[in-house]
C-alpha cells in the first residue's frame, strides 16, 4: 500500500477496526483464498440481517459492493454531520459539550482518514474549547490546519501570536498595495477619486472581510491585529494602517458583535466620525458629540488618546475634517467673523492637530494632546480667508465699468508668511494644501498659479504626498484648457512638478499620470521639452518607465505621418486667391 492508502485507512486499527493491511495478512496466511475473503465481507460488511438477502441482487444488476458500501457510507457521514450540528444546539450547555467531548476523543484517531475527517472536524468545530493537546496535534500537522475550521483556528490563533501574524501578514501586505493602486491608478477623475467610495463600501473590501472572519468575536485576536496595525504604522508611518483601524473597528459594528465593539474605548467615537466621513462634513450636532468624547478623556485613561489619534489620523478623516474646516472659512468670510471665534472650527482643528500628531503620540508614548500653536488661528487662517476676499474684489473688479486707469490686475504675491507657515506648521501646510485644491476644483486659475509656488517646500513634503498629488491631478483635469498656455504649464511643471521630480520617485508617476491624461491639451513644443525632463534614468523604478513608454506610444500615435506633412503647404497654396467676403 501506497502512502495514500495508508493515509485511507489511518488510525482504524486504534479502533479495533480491520484495514487494509489485515486484509492483506488474512490473505498471505490462508490456504483458502475466497473463502477468506468471505469470511472478512461477513465480519466487517453492513451487519443488518435484511441486507443479507438484497446484496445478491446487486450483484446480478453488476453494481459492484464498493460502490454500494460507498454509498451507504456517504450517507451515515451526511446524517452524522447533522447530527453533530444539532447537539451544538440542544440541551444544556454542559451537557452538549460533553457529548460532543466524548465524540472527539472517539474519532480523533481518524483525523488524518480523508473519508472520515469532516465528521472530526465539525465536532472541533462546535466546540468552545477543543483539548489542548488535539489543538497541537492539529498545529504541528500542516495538512490538518490547513483542513480546519477557522472556529478551531482562532483557538490556536490566540495563543499563538507568530502564527496569526503569519497569517496576518500578506492581507496587510494586499490592503496598502489596494490603496496604493488606487493612487496611482490611471483613471484621472475629478468626480471618481481615492475618496469617494463611502465607508460602507470600504468595508466590503476582501481584507476587511477576511480579518473581521478570521477575528470572529475574539477580543484577543482583535487586540492582536491592532497592535500589529500600531507596530506598522510606527515602523513605516503609512496612513492607511490607520483608514484599516477604523474600517475594521466599523466592519465588526455592522456585525453587531458587542463582544468587541464595548470594550473597545474608541467605538463611539469612531461610529460618529464614520457618519461624518459618509458625509464628507462634520455638522454642529456630530461635532458636539465627537467634542463631547474629547472631554470626557478622564484622568488615567489618556491611553486612549492614542487610539484616537489614530482613527483621526485615518486619511477619509483627515480629508473630511479638511475639507469641513475650508467650507467653514469660506461661511466665516460671509458673516464678517474671525476664526477664534468660530468654536466649530476650532474644534476642527483640534481635531486634525490631534490626528496629524498620531505618530509621534505613538512613537513617544506621551499620551496628551499636541498644543495648538495660537499664530494658525490669529494669523494663517485669516491670511487665507484673505485670499477668499481677494478672489471676490477681483470679480466684482471685473463686471464694474472699466474706467481710464484699465482693469485691475490679479494680484501676483503672496505674503511670505504663508509660505513660512506651508514650511513650519503642520496643520497650516494641510489647510493650505486643501485650500489649493479648493480653488483648483472652482476652476480658479489665478489664485492657483499665486499660491502654487508656496508648494515647492512645504512641511514634510506634504505637497508631494501620493495623497495631494492625486487629488490635485484630478482637479487639474477641470483646467485642461489652460495647458495650451506657456505661463500656466511653466509655473506648474518647471516651478512646481519639475523640481521633485528627480528626488521623488512617486511625483514622477503623478505628473506621467496627468500627461498621459492631458498631452492632447498641452503644446506641441512644451510637449515636446517636457517629454525630454521625464525620461527615466538607470535608476527609475519599472512603474516610472512602464508610464513613460505608454505616454511616448499616446505622443507617436499623434504625430501626423511624412506624407501628411508634405502635402500640406500644396493644399494651403490656392487659398489666398479665393476672395473673402471682406474683400469684396
Amino acid at each position: 500500500a501506497g502512502p495514500g492508502q495508508v493515509a485511507m485507512y489511518a488510525g482504524l486499527q486504534e479502533l479495533g477496526v480491520a484495514n487494509g493491511e489485515d486484509l492483506k495478512e488474512t490473505l498471505t496466511n490462508c490456504t483458502e483464498p475466497l473463502k477468506a475473503i468471505e469470511q472478512f465481507q461477513t465480519e466487517n460488511g453492513v451487519l443488518l440481517p435484511s441486507l443479507q438477502s438484497a446484496l445478491p441482487f446487486l450483484d446480478l444488476h453488476g453494481t459492484p459492493r464498493l460502490e454500494f458500501h460507498q454509498s451507504v457510507f456517504d450517507e451515515l457521514r451526511e446524517k452524522l454531520l447533522e447530527r453533530v450540528s444539532a447537539i451544538a444546539l440542544e440541551g444544556k450547555v454542559e451537557e452538549r459539550y460533553k457529548k460532543l467531548e466524548d465524540l472527539l476523543e472517539k474519532s480523533f484517531s481518524l483525523v488524518k482518514m480523508p473519508s472520515i475527517q469532516p465528521v472530526v472536524m465539525c465536532v472541533m468545530k462546535h466546540l468552545p474549547k477543543v483539548p489542548e493537546k488535539k489543538l497541537k496535534l492539529v498545529m504541528a500537522d500542516k495538512d490538518l490546519y490547513k483542513a480546519c475550521a477557522v472556529e478551531v483556528k482562532r483557538q490556536i490563533w490566540q495563543d499563538n501570536q507568530a502564527l496569526f501574524g503569519d497569517e496576518v501578514s500578506p492581507l496587510l501586505k494586499q490592503y496598502i498595495l489596494e490603496k496604493e493602486n488606487i493612487l496611482f491608478s490611471n483613471d484621472i477623475s475629478v468626480l471618481h477619486n481615492f475618496f469617494s467610495p463611502s465607508p460602507k463600501t470600504r468595508r466590503q473590501g476582501e481584507v476587511v472581510q477576511k480579518l473581521t472572519q478570521m477575528i470572529g468575536k475574539n477580543v484577543k485576536l482583535y487586540d492582536m491585529v491592532l497592535q500589529f496595525l500600531r507596530t506598522l504604522f510606527l515602523r513605516t508611518r503609512n496612513v492607511h494602517y490607520c483608514t484599516l483601524r477604523a474600517e475594521l473597528l466599523m466592519s465588526l459594528h455592522d456585525l453587531e458583535i458587542s463582544e468587541i465593539c464595548t470594550v473597545d474605548p474608541c467605538h463611539k467615537f469612531t461610529w460618529c466620525l464614520d457618519a461624518c466621513i459618509r458625509e464628507k462634513f462634520v455638522d454642529n450636532k456630530r461635532a458636539r458629540e465627537l467634542q463631547g468624547f474629547l472631554d470626557g478623556v478622564k484622568k488615567g485613561q489618556e491611553q486612549v488618546l492614542g487610539d484616537l489619534s489614530m482613527i483621526l489620523c485615518d486619511p477619509f478623516a483627515i480629508n473630511t475634517l479638511a475639507l469641513s474646516t475650508i467650507r467653514h472659512l469660506q461661511d466665516l468670510v460671509g458673516q464678517d467673523t474671525l476664526p477664534r471665534e468660530s468654536p466649530d472650527l476650532l474644534l476642527l482643528l483640534r481635531m486634525l492637530s490631534l490626528g496629524q500628531g498620531a505618530w509621534d503620540m505613538i512613537d513617544s508614548q506621551v499620551f496628551k494632546e499636541p498644543k495648538m500653536e495660537a499664530e494658525l488661528i490669529t494669523k494663517f487662517l485669516p491670511m487665507l480667508m484673505s485670499f477668499v476676499v481677494d478672489d471676490h474684489t477681483f470679480n466684482v473688479d471685473q463686471k464694474l465699468p472699466s474706467e481710464e486707469k484699465g482693469p485691475i490686475p490679479y494680484p501676483s504675491t503672496i505674503p511670505e508668511a504663508f509660505t513660512k507657515f506651508l514650511q513650519e506648521n503642520r496643520i497650516a501646510c494641510e489647510v493650505g494644501l486643501y485650500y489649493i485644491l479648493h480653488i483648483t476644483k472652482q476652476r480658479n486659475k489665478n489664485a492657483f498659479l499665486r499660491l502654487l509656488p508656496a508648494l515647492v517646500e512645504t512641511f514634510s513634503d506634504l505637497a508631494f504626498s501620493d495623497i495631494f498629488l492625486h487629488l490635485l491631478t484630478g482637479n487639474l483635469t477641470l483646467l485642461g484648457d489652460e495647458f495650451a498656455l506657456e505661463e500656466f504649464c511653466t509655473t506648474l511643471f518647471d516651478g512646481f512638478f519639475l523640481t521633485a521630480c528627480s528626488r521623488k520617485e512617486n511625483v514622477h508617476r503623478h505628473v506621467l499620470r496627468l500627461l498621459l491624461h492631458l498631452h492632447h491639451k498641452v503644446a506641441p513644443a512644451k510637449l515636446e521639452s517636457l517629454q525630454k525632463a521625464l525620461e527615466p534614468t538607470k535608476q527609475s523604478g519599472e512603474a516610472v518607465k512602464e508610464l513613460y513608454n505608454q505616454l511616448t506610444e499616446k505622443l507617436e500615435l499623434r504625430k501626423p505621418s511624412p506624407a501628411e506633412v508634405t502635402e500640406t503647404p500644396s493644399m494651403e497654396l490656392p487659398l489666398p486667391t479665393v476672395p473673402t467676403p471682406a474683400s469684396r
